[in-house]
């Protein structure tokens, strides 16, 4: 993922989140706001109750990578903040990118 696509400032999570347009499941919530770029940026943020830095880390890599391997199949032009939820560590690689793609594909909608 290159650093034009990540949210970093903690004012555009607010915003985004702010806007309350959310798909939620068991594992993710994902809030989201229409940008006007020809691409997609993405903030992940995982609570420090999921576990250690190094188990936080390990499923930010994974969703990063479930984003970069699926960018063609993703809809383009919007802000993502995905939220993890304790529960995701129960999940296989497959379960997390099934679960995370539907949530994902459904915001057009």
């Amino acid at each position: 993922m290159k650093k034009v696509e990540i949210i970093k400032s903690s004012r555009e999570y607010t915003e985004i989140i702010g806007l309350n347009k959310a798909r939620r499941s068991p594992y993710f919530s994902i809030y989201t706001r229409k940008n006007n770029e020809d691409s997609n940026r993405y903030g992940i943020s995982i609570p420090k109750k999921t576990g250690t830095a190094v188990v936080r880390n390990k499923v930010k890599r994974r969703i990063k990578n479930i984003l970069d391997n699926n960018k063609k199949t993703i809809q383009k032009g919007w802000d993502y903040v995905i939220i993890v939820k304790k529960g995701i560590l129960a999940l296989t690689y497959l379960e997390i990118e099934k679960e995370l793609l539907k949530l994902i594909r459904n915001i057009g909608d």
